[in-house]
């Protein structure tokens, strides 16, 4: 009962401030553009219902409400019978600069995205590692998928379903989406070239597939701790481990085991720092009968601002490009809408396990959330962005505004699809997190 409590404690704040900033950078584009070609803006609104707190400003409402789930902005003469022909309505302005008003939401969660990943990579953090590491095996599990279909250690992935790969991230990906079905996979081992069949399992919470394969990463140092023997010795964060007393370093348990078998003695370590070979001599102090020098150990790596800023525009292009392919494998039935979609509930969760790990991986936790919801924005679904977009995308084909019966149906008909996906994915929500609430979990 303690731990769930803590987790709701954590959970709600960190969903508060993740949502809430997200929601604040898309309505703020929509107030931005909206005011930059003159339209009048009735009020700005973080959440919805009644007003707890706000302030007017040259004619806008400015207000925090009191349901935290979302947003809006209120236009001047935005709806058909609220307008009077006043040039400053939002009916009044051209189509194009109506379509931009619609799109500067979705087009801040993107900003917001890149930034927030971006600072989060300058900062350093272990997950950004997952888009450099190879396709190369380094752990098979006992027992695993992987291991019934042959895959070793050292193996080289080339090929997952048909499709050329050099990066875990994208074998990762096929078999996360395939759960129960048969992947095909190329791999080169030993300069030959062979092919298997991978199933993965489903894992029962969330409807993914679980292979039970690892990939060959790079050791590094993510944390040194203070007053150890890791920080009198020199070392960094981001140093990358290469050898210690003269033997290669290729899995982190060999080296917290080499470590463990040598207190009070001194071990030279070798490291790459910014390009740079050094060797740092060091001797792990005893604790608990084994060594320790007192170093976190993870795939972690520091960017500066340029390479930060780049990394991050790959790393939400790559979020663009998966989304598509896993809204392609929900419409064609390879993967079940539980495992693909998330509500409030989710989201609050995510957010909660990713606070309790430290600010950088909630920061990291709201840039995918922001690139996310600005994506869902787009799709064309009446009174969501893009479906506004589409109608005026059509209108400005035919010439002519479609009439007042029609443009109500439609948004009838996108009112009954948003309850009806709301109900759906609040279902999913209590079908993968209240088990372990009940339990206490994490």
């Amino acid at each position: 009962m303690e731990a769930l409590l803590t987790n709701v404690l954590t959970s709600i704040p960190a969903f508060i401030f993740a949502l809430g900033a997200i929601v604040f950078f898309h309505e703020f584009g929509h107030l931005l553009v909206a005011k930059l070609f003159g339209v009048r803006v009735m009020t700005f609104s973080l959440g919805f219902g009644k007003k707890l707190w706000g302030f007017v400003h040259q004619g806008t409402d400015y207000r925090i409400s009191v349901v935290p789930l979302g947003g809006y902005v209120r236009l001047g003469g935005e709806q058909p019978g609220e307008h009077t022909g006043d040039p400053r309505e939002f009916l009044s302005k051209p189509r194009w600069q109506r379509i931009l008003v619609y799109l500067a939401g979705p087009a801040m969660n993107v900003v917001l995205a890149v930034a927030v990943i971006a600072f989060v990579f300058m900062h350093g953090v272990e997950m950004q590692a997952m888009q450099e590491i190879p396709s190369i095996v380094g752990a098979v599990g006992e027992g695993s998928p992987a291991a019934q279909a042959g895959l070793q250690p050292g193996d080289r992935i080339v090929r997952v379903a048909g499709q050329a790969v050099d990066k875990w991230k994208d074998v990762a990906f096929a078999f996360a989406t395939s759960p129960e079905r048969p992947v095909s996979v190329e791999l080169v081992r030993e300069g030959r070239t062979l092919t298997t069949t991978v199933v993965p399992i489903k894992d029962p919470r969330y409807e993914l597939g679980e292979a039970g394969v690892w990939p060959q990463t790079k050791v590094r140092f993510s944390e040194i701790f203070r007053n150890t023997p890791a920080e009198r010795a020199g070392f960094e964060s981001g140093d990358e481990l290469h050898s210690v007393d003269g033997t290669v370093i290729v899995d982190f348990q060999d080296f917290i085991d080499y470590v463990e078998t040598h207190a009070g003695v001194e071990i030279r370590i070798r490291v790459l720092r910014r390009g740079e070979e050094l060797t740092l001599p060091v001797v792990p102090e005893e604790l608990d009968g084994k060594g320790r020098i007192g170093v976190g150990l993870g795939n972690y790596r520091e960017l500066p601002f340029g390479e930060a800023v780049i990394e991050s525009v790959k790393f939400n292009i790559e979020i663009v490009r998966m989304s598509a392919v896993l809204i392609g494998k929900l419409f064609s039935r390879q993967i079940s809408a539980r495992s693909t979609l998330s509500g409030p509930i989710e989201i609050a969760a995510i957010s909660g396990r990713a606070a309790r790990r430290g600010w950088k991986e909630l920061l990291y936790t709201m840039g995918f959330l922001s690139i996310s919801i600005g994506l869902m924005n787009l799709l064309p679904i009446p009174v969501l962005d893009g479906g506004h977009i589409s109608i005026l995308v059509v209108e400005s084909f035919l010439r002519r505004d479609l009439s007042m019966v029609i443009k109500e149906r439609i948004t009838q008909l996108g009112f009954m699809v948003l309850v009806t996906l709301m109900a759906v994915v609040i279902f999913f929500d209590l079908a993968k997190n209240l088990p372990s609430l009940i339990s206490g979990g994490s």
